[in-house]
């Protein structure tokens, strides 16, 4: 395994991550318990869950995914070997049964989510605290461009970092990070944190696969010079970047097929983009999920990848790809086809 600091923490994590959004839906908790401990084996000891978890998010299942890891800490007795990330929920109407459907960035929110959070993982405390998305209304989940919307009743940041500041002083919460946010909100994070003492940025978790490279474009940046490093997610589209959606095949049990609503990434120009990924891999003689999560592991903006999977099979697949390098030449073919087809499904 290879490990990348994680901002200025002191702390070294994994380059791949596990994701744990399928614990509970798609995955048992015996699956899941096989899953963690072939992760640990192979010396990943950084693992990202969140409050909302499993996707697609139900309430009878909400918060079945933190309860399946905490029975599994609780039995392995070695919580100081891992660096467990969660998160709380930002404005979530669409989500009534998350705190009656009004949960907010503020300090009653955050609390009342940190200590669920808590009881469900049986620890006391979590090393990285991540907001899920923003709580003002920007672009995220899919929409490219800003549209500035009414969002004068928004949690103010300087609000949100004060509540997490006293997190990170209680000892529930070693560090922070966002997900889902633009370069404002996380320099403005930074400025506000600059500015009040409060907690620092360490990482971002957003989206980054070859269907969508839109880190690239300004959080890039930000990534490198401020050392808030990515914590990609989705390095397979949702499973597209394996190819098994090519040509309108939708595999049984697969999550596209289980979950229609997730149809970002299968799109017309997202499959044309895919098909042409497919024929590169295959003239190096990788499949194409293997080029696709090397390259995400290749960017030296990144901090690390988060792999999921429903089959062992598959996650070992993911897990050998921390030993490969892309060739020069099989990079310079990847960005031939990133300006063929750019950031089709941002």
């Amino acid at each position: 395994m290879k490990y990348a600091p994680l901002g200025d923490t002191g702390i070294k994590v994994s380059r791949l991550c596990l994701g744990t959004m399928n614990f509970g839906e798609q995955n048992t908790e015996a699956e899941a318990r096989e899953q963690l401990d072939y992760a640990l084996a192979q010396g990943i000891n950084f693992i990202d869950t969140a409050e909302l978890y499993p996707v697609a998010p139900r309430a009878e299942t909400c918060g079945r995914t933190e309860e399946f890891i905490g029975r599994w800490l609780k039995g392995r007795g070695d919580r100081d070997k891992i660096v467990l990330a969660t998160k709380v929920v930002g404005r979530s109407t669409w989500l009534p049964w998350i705190r009656e459907g009004r949960a907010r960035l503020n300090r009653a929110n955050i609390e009342a989510a940190l200590n669920g959070s808590l009881k469900h993982l049986q620890t006391d405390y979590v090393d990285l605290y991540l907001l899920h998305w923003p709580d003002r209304k920007t672009n995220f989940f899919g929409r490219l461009g800003y549209t500035p919307e009414d969002d004068s009743d928004a949690t103010p940041l300087e609000e949100t970092l004060s509540v997490l500041g006293d997190c990170v002083k209680s000892g529930k919460v070693r560090h922070i990070g966002v997900c889902n946010d633009t370069p404002w909100g996380v320099m403005k994070l930074l400025e506000i944190a600059g500015r009040t003492g409060g907690p620092r940025l360490v990482t971002v978790q957003n989206p980054y696969n070859l269907l969508n490279r839109t880190f690239e474009i300004g959080l890039a940046e930000v990534a490198h010079r401020e050392k808030v490093g990515l914590m990609a997610y989705s390095p397979l589209g949702f499973g597209v970047l394996s190819g098994k959606y090519i040509g309108g095949a939708r595999p049984a049990g697969a999550r596209l097929t289980l979950f229609d609503q997730f149809k970002r990434y299968l799109t017309p120009a997202g499959l044309a983009a895919t098909e042409a990924y497919a024929a590169l891999a295959k003239k190096y003689d990788l499949t194409l999920a293997q080029m696709a999560i090397a390259y995400v592991n290749s960017r030296p903006f990144l901090t690390s990848t988060i792999i999921g999977a429903t089959k062992m099979e598959q996650l070992k697949a993911n897990v050998a790809t921390i030993d490969m390098t892309l060739p020069a030449e099989l990079l310079n073919e990847i960005e031939a086809v990133h300006t063929r087809h750019p950031n089709p499904c941002p």
